[in-house]
C-alpha cells in the first residue's frame, strides 16, 4: 500500500504531547507500506481491533490504544490516505466516517 502522508504521522509525533505515540506509528507505517489489502476484512485479519465504520475508513488503535488513526483506504489503487490522528477525547468530537 502507498500511504499518503507519513508526514503527518511524524508531525504528529513530533509534537511534545504525543512524543511516545511514535513507535507505534512508525511501526503501523511499516506495516501499512508491506500490506496488500483488497478489502476490510484482510485488514481485520491483520488488526482484529480495527474498525471499519464505512466510507472506505479504518479506525486503527495506536499505541495500546491510547490513540486513534482514521485512515481512508482506496483499495483497487492500494492507496491509504491518513485522515485523522488524535487522542480519544479529540476523536470523540469529530465524525470518523467523514473525515
Amino acid at each position: 500500500m502507498r500511504v499518503i502522508s507519513k508526514k503527518t504521522l511524524k508531525d504528529f509525533y513530533e509534537q511534545n504531547l504525543y512524543t511516545d505515540s511514535k513507535e507505534s506509528l512508525e511501526a503501523w507505517h511499516k506495516e501499512a507500506i508491506k500490506a496488500n489489502w483488497q478489502n476490510p476484512n484482510d485488514i481485520k485479519q491483520q488488526y482484529r481491533h480495527a474498525s471499519i465504520v464505512g466510507n472506505n475508513r479504518v479506525v486503527f488503535n495506536i499505541h495500546g490504544n491510547k490513540y486513534r488513526l482514521i485512515v481512508k483506504i482506496n483499495y483497487p489503487a492500494q492507496v491509504v490516505f491518513i485522515r485523522f490522528i488524535g487522542t480519544h477525547a479529540q476523536y470523540d468530537k469529530i465524525n470518523a466516517s467523514e473525515v
